[in-house]
């Protein structure tokens, strides 16, 4: 929270606290920058009329630093404060004075929105989700029904995703697969991946060969 006013402050931490929401405060708005790049924070409360610097002019700054929430706590009831305000990052805004349940409540709108954001966005980018201490690979959060050997192919382009793996590298680094396995062996195994995928995802190929070395695993469909 940055916030000139140290009783308005103290009020709303401990209103916040009640809710399981710890606070850190800072009065002078280059003190609340600094904390940004000390702690990692989930909201930030901002002041309009601060020391040294508007809040307006802090937005930008804050923005350079992290993209959390912002939301505007302000007695300023001009309507181009508002607009600059949301132009420039932030994420709402409340006109003073206000009820802190109110507060409260447009916290956990904006943390419930933002976090579910984040897991989707989670989700979308990791396709293949490998779980080297269960010795199991989820694809598209349906596990794989995988042989030892599959596992441990599989598992070596996971971890080289987007980046080819030669045949020779997946058959000897594999401690599922017998050295003096034909390199032929691989392309059988990886066949045997690629149905296992197609049975959840038929429309692409995940798993690409590369000519003259061996394959590619992507999720850029």
């Amino acid at each position: 929270m940055i916030e000139d006013d140290p009783e308005l402050a103290l009020i709303l931490t401990n209103y916040l606290t009640k809710y399981d929401m710890e606070v850190i405060g800072a009065e002078d708005p280059y003190i609340g920058l600094s904390l940004l790049t000390q702690h990692d924070f989930d909201l930030i409360i901002l002041d309009l009329t601060l020391p040294g610097m508007d809040g307006l002019e802090v937005i930008p700054k804050i923005r350079e630093i992290t993209n959390i929430p912002i939301i505007i706590s302000s007695a300023r009831d001009d309507i181009t404060d508002k607009v600059i305000g949301m132009e420039r990052g932030a994420d709402d805004y409340m006109p003073k004075p206000y009820d802190p349940r109110e507060l409260v409540t447009r916290i956990k709108t904006i943390l419930r929105r933002t976090h579910s954001a984040e897991e989707k966005k989670e989700e979308k980018r990791e396709i293949f989700v490998a779980d080297p201490k269960a010795h199991t690979i989820t694809f598209k959060g349906h596990l794989l029904d995988l042989t030892a050997a599959e596992y441990d192919v599989l598992g070596m382009l996971i971890q080289h995703k987007n980046g080819s793996v030669s045949r020779e590298q997946l058959l000897y680094e594999s401690e599922h697969i017998d050295d003096d396995s034909s390199i032929k062996n691989i392309d059988v195994i990886i066949s045997r991946i690629r149905q296992k995928i197609a049975k959840i995802d038929p429309d692409h190929i995940y798993i690409k060969p590369i000519r003259g070395v061996g394959y590619l695993l992507t999720d850029r469909v």
